[in-house]
């Protein structure tokens, strides 16, 4: 099986507002149907059961960029989008947090009905996998929330959280059907959580021995037994920090956005007339559809599209979200009448900047770049969840140089 890293991710005890959730729940839908319609169903699962990419599409959902309320609100908008949805898309989630977890079975008796697949097979699916994660690795953690996603074609994943009380951190654990050949041996594609020291794996395969009631493994040292894991650790502070984000990255899609107008591309002329700040959100969608596996190491760049609900980076900028729904909306609909070109031309910028990314240096101050962004956040309809983004009382006007 694929192992695709471990992080620590804070324990947030917040809530989301709910001008915050529609649209979260509307940008979700939106990204998933052209995933649907440019690489297909499986590719919807294996990019939910990608620990790195999953993080990265909460950021640009607007939601805290590292924190534990990823999970359930990412999941939770995406279930509230899809499920009406679901025999048109192929697609459907089940369960939650709490005890909607609990009634997961139940659902995908139900979805089985309506799909003609094996719903024995599917629960086994969903109760093993919460019994390995909560029984089988004992590393502290006890679930509170658990979702399975699946095709109308069998294929699924599992996206399930545990919590440790004791030093406020969680774990999220990743579950992928392909290629998986047992429940119990190395069966994760995917573990977000911090490395806690000491824990008893008993899916290792190092464990067999323990399955067979031979071996006590109850000490075996964690690095040992996570060794396979490509680990994403999460900082625990809540800002954004030049150390979170590759800046030449980051300073290219800036560079790009700001500096260069549609109309100097041919591939972007239909997205003429879009201001530079819709064009950095756009662009960073762009990138949660198209881009390579390899460019999710960074979920806080993402937070760059649309802020985040506490503020930080910066308060969610209410207007460019809708304006950036809207273009995705509409290309959505253009391309269902058989038009596609709005959407291609939303997925050229995703590659004019990783172009752009080759010959630029980065020579800026990411806290100068946070600091516009809250400047201007008045004018683009800045929100949190502690209230509107307020004018400064400088009138002198902020403009980031990148060059």
């Amino acid at each position: 099986m694929k192992r695709s890293g471990s992080a620590d991710l804070p324990l947030h005890y917040g809530y989301v507002p709910q001008w915050l959730y529609e649209r979260m729940s509307k940008l979700g839908l939106s990204v998933v149907e052209v995933l649907l319609s440019d690489y297909g169903k499986d590719e919807v699962i294996r990019r939910m059961s990608d620990p790195f990419w999953f993080q990265c599409f909460g950021a640009v959902m607007g939601m805290d960029w590292h924190s534990s309320g990823v999970t359930t609100s990412v999941m939770g908008a995406l279930k509230r989008a899809i499920n009406p949805n679901a025999k048109t898309l192929g697609l459907y989630i089940a369960g939650g947090k709490g005890k909607l977890s609990r009634e997961t079975p139940t659902e995908l008796i139900k979805i089985s009905e309506a799909t003609g697949l094996n719903g024995d097979e599917l629960v086994r699916a969903s109760k093993l996998s919460a019994k390995v994660d909560n029984t089988a690795v004992q590393d502290g953690y006890q679930l509170y929330t658990h979702n399975f996603i699946l095709t109308d074609e069998g294929k699924w994943a599992v996206i399930q959280q545990g919590m440790n009380v004791k030093d406020k951190t969680a774990r999220r654990y990743h579950w992928h059907s392909e290629n998986l050949k047992s429940f119990v041996e190395e069966p994760h594609t995917g573990i977000s959580g911090i490395n806690q020291g000491k824990i008893l794996n008993l899916t290792s395969h190092q464990a067999k021995d323990n399955r067979e009631g031979i071996l006590d493994i109850s000490h075996t040292n964690s690095e040992k037994i996570m060794q396979d894991f490509a680990r994403l650790i999460l900082p625990a502070h809540h800002d954004i920090q030049a150390s979170d984000v590759d800046l030449k990255r980051l300073g290219a899609l800036l560079y790009t956005t700001r500096e260069t107008q549609p109309e100097n591309f041919e591939e972007l002329l239909l997205l003429k007339g879009v201001g530079p700040r819709t064009l950095q959100s756009l662009a960073l969608v762009s990138e949660i559809i198209h881009g390579a596996p390899s460019r999710f190491q960074d979920p806080a760049r993402f937070a760059f599209a649309h802020g985040g609900k506490d503020g930080h980076p910066f308060p969610v900028p209410l207007k460019i979200y809708d304006e950036t729904l809207s273009i995705l909306q509409k290309g959505i609909e253009k391309s269902k009448l058989g038009n596609s070109d709005q959407l291609k031309s939303i997925a050229k910028l995703h590659t004019i900047i990783a172009k752009a990314e080759e010959n630029f240096t980065p020579d800026f101050e990411i806290n100068e770049v946070i600091e516009e962004e809250r400047a201007n956040s008045w004018k683009y309809g800045g929100k949190t969840v502690f209230g509107d983004a307020e004018k400064p009382k400088s009138q002198k006007a902020i403009q980031l140089s990148l060059f």
